[in-house]
């Protein structure tokens, strides 16, 4: 999987909206290059937190998935505790004992969010390619149901 294609599959999710941070648009740069995947039908960024993100450089205190290589990047779910606990076989607050996103192509607890129920994956190929998929639709369906009660 490329990073590209992770982008094709969340935008083709009914009212996803995609924040591409760049130079010249108002946002820090360290996020520049980064993708964040929200929940929006009126297509707008919302100020709630992203269901979905790919890092593609290492941020001050997460260099573990060592992304200053070429190429790199690093996709992040918010899974929940279920789900957390199926795929990785531990709780979210034992995130330190579950395997770490230092490995490519690995299911791991994020290295800095794991404590609330993220995963991560560096340089998702075939290994993870299947569940990364299941990972995206169901917290796209997470993020849509929260929008969906709140504002019903």
């Amino acid at each position: 999987m490329t990073l590209d294609d992770i982008v094709n599959l969340v935008g083709s999710f009914d009212c996803t909206v995609a924040q591409r941070p760049r130079e010249g648009d108002g946002t820090p740069e360290l996020a520049w290059g980064d993708v964040f995947f929200y929940y929006s039908p009126d297509g707008t960024i919302p100020t709630t937190q992203p269901f979905a993100t790919i890092v593609t450089k290492n941020y001050p205190g997460d260099e573990l998935s060592q992304l200053h290589r070429a190429n790199a990047f690093r996709v992040n779910v918010v899974a929940g505790k279920q789900e957390f606990e199926e795929i990785l076989g531990t709780v979210p607050r034992d995130a330190a004992h579950a395997p770490q996103a230092d490995t490519d192509d690995v299911m791991a607890a994020h290295p800095q969010y794991g404590t609330a129920g993220w995963l991560s994956v560096v340089n998702p190929s075939s290994r993870t390619e299947t569940q990364i998929r299941a990972l995206l639709e169901s917290a796209y369906d997470v993020a849509k149901s929260r929008y969906e009660r709140r504002h019903s």
